[in-house]
């Protein structure tokens, strides 16, 4: 391994975005997202804590226990951090709830910044920190579009959508998850910006049989983001989702949802995911992925994001 190719790309990629972050107020960005082949690592910097993560590459060795303790100095040393403000995992294919399940490490809630909005993140108690990175440009969107409308989140994770749609002057939000857990941080996070009134609905539901309730009761919504995860087998779920499969029918629901002059952003992390034809064959359907992807993403996509409008 040139472990010296990876100190000196990491060193300069430092200089760089730490420029291009301050520049835009941003706190928490990607670093390094596996420049160099032999290192198959994201680097994640949050506000003075590291977040990094190991790629398993399918038909070719996983570092072993050395080559990742070389790693981890290399990122403090260059970072200039403590051992302590580095989390290092390693990412699997994720199949079912893998990335929500508790981790072996020890918690370390932080709270950062994103321009003029706060958020808890947590680097140690699962795989993800409760901040998706590269759905920075997608949060900024929904706070463009949420002036005086009712919001519906669904998936709402930790609440981020959430409280970006509250900050764009959103006066009612409907944040729709069956985890207590990812509820509580969501109304935390509301919290921490100063969102307390009951108008921001947190609702700890199923997504389908949430859908299916709000269209048979004609619920109406402006804004509705929906970020599913790629596949889920909750035992909480009242079926399996999986979002290549089951994509048409969350969105279609979704489109009955939404007020005349109303918008759908539907995203996915899922690798060689296909739009289905009768979905994309919709009328005011359209890709913007290469608007809601941040500059320090571009390596590596990790989303593809479509907008869907009723005119």
């Amino acid at each position: 391994m040139d472990l010296t190719a990876f100190s000196n790309r990491l060193r300069k990629n430092q200089r760089h975005w730490n420029k291009w972050a301050r520049r835009r107020k941003i706190s928490c960005y990607r670093l390094y997202d596996r420049d160099i082949p032999e290192f198959p690592v994201a680097i994640d910097w949050y506000q003075d804590q590291v977040h990094a993560q190991i790629f398993a590459r399918k038909g070719i060795e996983p570092l072993d226990e050395v080559e990742e303790q070389r790693i981890g100095e290399i990122i403090c040393d260059v970072l200039q951090i403590p051992a302590d403000a580095l989390a290092f995992k390693t990412r699997q294919r994720q199949r079912g709830l893998t990335q929500y399940e508790k981790s072996r490490e020890a918690g370390r809630p932080l709270i950062v910044e994103e321009g003029d909005l706060r958020f808890e993140v947590d680097l140690g108690s699962y795989l993800d920190t409760g901040l998706f990175l590269d759905h920075r440009n997608t949060r900024a969107m929904v706070r463009e579009r949420a002036a005086g409308k009712r919001m519906l989140n669904l998936f709402a994770y930790t609440g981020s959508f959430t409280v970006y749609a509250a900050a764009g002057g959103a006066h009612a939000s409907v944040s729709v998850d069956l985890s207590n857990t990812y509820q509580d941080w969501t109304r935390r996070n509301l919290q921490l910006n100063g969102f307390t009134n009951p108008e921001h609905e947190l609702v700890r539901d199923d997504v389908f049989n949430y859908l299916e309730r709000a269209v048979r009761v004609r619920r109406q919504f402006g804004l509705i983001v929906l970020d599913p995860p790629s596949f889920s087998n909750s035992k909480k779920m009242l079926e399996i989702l999986d979002v290549q499969r089951d994509h048409p029918r969350l969105i279609k629901a979704c489109l009955k949802l939404l007020t005349p002059t109303g918008e759908l952003l539907f995203s996915t992390n899922r690798r060689r995911f296909k739009l289905d034809p009768v979905i994309e064959a919709i009328p005011h359907c359209e890709e913007i992925t290469h608007h809601t992807l941040p500059e320090d993403f571009q390596r590596h996509p990790a989303h593809r994001c479509w907008i869907f409008r009723n005119s």
